[in-house]
């Protein structure tokens, strides 16, 4: 009875490791097409090679949107995982192009603060976010 119920707790454990894993597989890649890193990126805001897991497109609120993560938001590094997490939702609740310029130059303006303060470099960013955001229909 004991085996059989730690063969259960392993079985729910895998599947349930699996089921968290699945979504960061199945990520965009570089340039326009397959591998890791994606065209999703919030390349607008950050720098880095459009690499590593969770890169490319996410599912935002409304079954789809931009992912926002280290690969592609300018000062990730300088930022605590709750103004992370404020970022995105921020970033995911524009609805217009100009909301958007007034977001990302806030943002920026902090984190290249920080990066002053702590003595690092920002990455240039590659790409404009709300122009991607606009292009894909996210914000008017």
């Amino acid at each position: 009875m004991k085996t059989s119920m730690t063969f259960k707790s392993i079985t729910l454990i895998a599947l349930l490791g699996a089921a968290l894993a699945a979504p960061v597989l199945a990520q965009g890649g570089p340039g326009m097409g397959g591998g890791m890193g994606g065209m999703g990126g919030m390349g607008g805001m950050g720098g880095g090679p459009g690499m590593g897991p969770g890169a490319g497109m996410g599912m935002g609120p409304g079954g789809g949107g931009m992912m926002f993560n280290q690969n592609n938001t300018r000062g990730w590094t300088l930022m605590t995982p709750e103004e992370r997490t404020a970022f995105q939702i921020k970033m995911r609740e524009v609805k217009t192009y100009d909301d958007c310029k007034v977001l990302q130059t806030e943002h920026r303006s902090a984190m290249e603060t920080r990066a002053k303060e702590k003595g690092v470099t920002l990455m240039a960013p590659r790409a404009n976010a709300c122009d991607r955001m606009q292009a894909r229909g996210l914000i008017k």
